[in-house]
């Protein structure tokens, strides 16, 4: 499932974040493709943003996937935890493994997607690949009137870990979470997170460096660099 309805403010106005063009093509279809090289994925869910499901339909019949995937593309919510869960009604019977994937990843490797879908079905009720932190890490006080923030904390860099996606689910594990847990406000922006708060386990895979977000413009450059490299290296990707 390919969360999509964020409109990406930080990369500045124009279209939805998904929908920027990355090597001219829009960042969702690359994400779309990434989720679709793994040979055990079967369906990739699209929650669009609020009007634009049509659009978005559109747009990927225009980019086809190999004809072991099929595409279903439904309406997003208000919140990101609202979108992710229209995408999981969405889904069919007999589909028990979850992957929940940011279209601002456009350029996970496939073996990251099959190692998150090879944990789950190892009996992991939920996984996430991530890397080790290069930077230490300060824990601090935020200050609202914007002036300087003192450091209250330093956490041990070699527990942490920076999260990636896909995240892979047990379906039964991501439907309770979403009935259980409430968050207010923007909502839950880390599905993990919400499996956190029921008392499941979460199990860490390694992520891979090409799989950063997209998020701001200094990231637009760097994916288009990844990409040509790629393009140089194995042909039209």
């Amino acid at each position: 499932m390919i969360p999509a309805a964020g409109r990406g403010v930080r990369l500045g106005p124009g279209a939805p974040k998904a929908l920027r063009a990355l090597g001219g093509t829009p960042m969702l279809v690359h994400a779309v493709q990434a989720m679709s090289a793994s040979r055990a994925v079967s369906l990739v869910v699209v929650v669009a943003p609020p009007g634009g499901a049509e659009e978005v339909r559109r747009l990927l019949e225009e980019h086809p996937l190999p004809e072991r995937t099929d595409v279903l593309v439904v309406p997003g919510g208000d919140t990101r935890q609202e979108s992710v869960r229209r995408g999981i009604e969405a889904l069919p019977d007999g589909v028990d493994v979850v992957l929940v994937h940011d279209a601002a990843r456009p350029l996970v490797p496939v073996g990251t997607v099959d190692a998150v879908i090879a944990a789950v079905q190892a009996g992991a009720p939920a996984v996430v690949p991530a890397l080790p932190l290069a930077d230490t890490v300060k824990e601090v006080e935020p200050r609202p009137d914007g002036g300087a923030e003192p450091v209250v904390g330093t956490p041990a860099r070699a527990r942490l870990r920076a999260v990636q996606t896909p995240q892979g689910f047990d379906r039964a594990t991501l439907v309770r979470a979403h009935e259980a847990v409430a968050v207010e406000g923007e909502g839950a922006t880390d599905d993990a997170g919400m499996v956190e708060r029921l008392g499941a386990p979460v199990v860490v895979v390694p992520g891979h460096e090409e799989a950063f977000k997209v998020t701001r413009p200094l990231d637009l450059v760097l994916a288009e660099a990844v990409l040509a490299r790629r393009r140089a290296t194995d042909g039209d990707v």
